[in-house]
């Protein structure tokens, strides 16, 4: 098993060429051997042009390539463990070494164990993510099952940024009410929550999934904007219903309500939960 940390492990005094023989010289490689494996590692990484400059000089994240390399450069590694690799390196390359890592799994088909707190990194390198909660499995699926259709409360929360809105509603008049509102949600929930009528009933709708309108709608769910956060390619609308809070991603070409947002919840992506369990 090969392992690379943190913080880059590799010979500063050595060039990257060195760096990356010096795993193979010390487990007797021939020549030949170690030749043609640091090439290969070299040119995986785009490392070729660096081969014979010393590490002493290099920015973090091209130390960090090295340490990856040193970690990939062995024959007989049948698994690595990258202990969050990228957590000391700027944003803007952080991308460019995840797609890297990537190419390189699919290269080599190494098993890869890797830890991360970054959920991006986690969801961009998965094939199956499994989620836990209270020491119990209450999902696995691939990141898009995850964010789509979250199978737990936890789930919706955890998983995107910011996490699913939650109201809390009941079964009235044969339509879900919003808790401590006057405010009836119309839709199919209905059935399902008529089966679950002693559990705590939740409606789960993405940020992504509310449509925010400026002009009244009968349709729509009048709530006082509370806030607006530009965030580059769109913007964040908070929204007050009552005492609930709702999360709104607004594109930025569309316009912002001055006072009341007219909020919309795209009935193919909204969920109903009982007792924290998606059941609709």
């Amino acid at each position: 098993i090969a392992q690379v940390f943190q913080f880059p492990v590799i010979y500063d005094t050595m060039t990257v060429a060195e760096n990356l023989a010096f795993p193979l010289r010390n487990r007797g490689v021939a020549a030949g051997d170690i030749e043609r494996r640091v090439k290969e590692v070299l040119a995986m990484l785009d490392l070729d042009a660096l081969a014979s400059r010393r590490a002493a000089g290099l920015t973090a994240d091209q130390k960090q390539k090295i340490s990856m390399g040193r970690g990939l450069v062995r024959d007989d590694v049948a698994a690595v463990l990258f202990d969050e690799p990228l957590t000391v390196i700027d944003p803007h390359v952080k991308w460019l070494l995840r797609r890297k890592l990537k190419e390189v799994h699919a290269r080599f088909r190494h098993t890869m164990v890797y830890v991360t707190h970054d959920q991006n990194e986690a969801l961009t390198f998965a094939d199956q993510v499994v989620v836990m909660y209270d020491g119990e499995v209450v999902q696995q699926g691939t990141p898009q099952e995850l964010f789509e259709r979250p199978a737990h409360r936890f789930v919706g929360y955890f998983i995107g940024s910011p996490g699913m809105n939650f109201l809390p509603c009941r079964l009235e008049n044969e339509g879900l009410a919003i808790d401590d509102t006057d405010v009836l949600i119309a839709g199919p929930w209905a059935e399902a929550a008529g089966r679950y009528g002693n559990a705590r009933l939740e409606i789960g709708v993405r940020p992504e999934h509310v449509g925010v309108g400026v002009l009244p709608d009968p349709e729509a769910l009048g709530a006082k904007l509370l806030g607006v956060e530009d965030l580059g390619n769109f913007k964040l609308i908070t929204a007050g219903l009552g005492p609930h809070r709702i999360k709104a991603k607004l594109p930025e070409e569309k316009p912002v309500p001055d006072d009341t947002a007219w909020l919309t919840f795209a009935p193919a992506f909204t969920r109903l939960y009982a007792d924290g369990r998606a059941v609709a």
